[in-house]
């Protein structure tokens, strides 16, 4: 586990405060570099917002929505098109600068398998679900005849669900991209669990059993030259935070409107989810979000709150 993000920091912390007698000092390379970034990004992200994402599809094939859905790099595949602005290079995943080769060549491909080749087969070849009714790449809600759908119609004015308006709406339609990346989200959740027990089981078995016999790693080793942070301070914090929490859904439940076995629940999901994903993180820099789940879990139980 070598958290490549922070070895970055470590790195611009050693430049910042390190002394260095070079010609080109640490610092001085990453002023220049701050300054001159600074100075770019003012171009694609403030004069010339087109440089974020130059698409020649979309102007060659300017009246046509296909063309514009296979090769706009804002609201479509972004087949052919480039870009000069770092922010949207990083926004893919974080920053190439950061993340281990592997770890990048495992997410291209992954990137290259779904929106090159299992969006465009769903949403043209076998259009799943009505797919060609709603854009290609949006995260809206629709009507089931394409039309943006009206979530304050549905919920009255303790933002409850008001059955009846909603069926008279109808049923709530995504787009083809954003129902996938739902779809790949649990995948990627399940799969944090399984990957993490395959590969990492039986390391964190002995490093548990090794802490339990009091067998100290070369991090332990290292940071007994600092004095420790009483045990006691972070455990009486969650149990306050707990307390607290349990407190607002029981007593101001009207406003919460969260069941209290919701928010035990969602403690639960957390404490199981800490370990899988921050060894993920730690080997890949990538953060493997559960927000898909808390997305299906939490109406479920305002649901049942609703009901009760």
């Amino acid at each position: 586990m070598w958290w490549p993000g922070t070895l970055v920091q470590v790195s611009l912390f050693r430049a910042l405060h390190e002394k260095d007698d070079r010609r080109m000092s640490r610092a001085k390379f990453f002023l220049i570099a701050l300054i001159c970034s600074f100075c770019w990004y003012l171009v694609p992200g403030y004069l010339f917002s087109t440089l974020t994402s130059i698409s020649w599809i979309c102007w060659a094939f300017s009246k046509s929505v296909t063309a514009q859905q296979i090769g706009s790099g804002m609201r479509g595949l972004g087949v052919g098109a480039i870009t000069l602005d770092w922010s949207a290079v990083a926004s893919f995943l974080f920053s190439p600068l950061i993340c281990p080769f592997f770890a990048i060549v495992n997410i291209f491909a992954g990137y290259m398998l779904i929106i090159y080749m299992v969006i465009p087969i769903a949403y043209w070849g076998f259009d799943l679900y009505g797919a060609s009714k709603f854009p290609i790449f949006s995260s809206h809600l629709f009507t089931s005849q394409g039309q943006k759908y009206d979530i304050s119609a549905i919920v009255n004015d303790k933002f409850e669900l008001d059955i009846g308006k909603y069926e008279e709406q109808g049923r709530i339609h995504i787009s083809m991209f954003f129902a996938l990346t739902y779809g790949f989200g649990f995948a990627t959740i399940a799969s944090t669990l399984t990957h993490v027990a395959l590969f990492y089981g039986r390391e964190i078995y002995e490093r548990f059993r090794a802490s339990y016999k009091g067998k100290e790693d070369i991090h332990t080793r290292l940071m007994r030259k600092y004095k420790d942070i009483p045990s006691w301070w972070f455990n009486a914090l969650l149990l306050v935070t707990l307390a607290v929490s349990l407190i607002l859904c029981i007593f101001l439940n009207n406003q919460v409107q969260m069941p209290w076995w919701g928010l035990l629940f969602a403690s639960a999901i957390a404490f199981i989810f800490t370990l899988p994903i921050s060894i993920i993180t730690a080997t890949t820099n990538q953060v493997i979000k559960h927000t898909h789940l808390h997305l299906h879990l939490a109406p479920q139980a305002c649901l049942a709150y609703q009901i009760n």
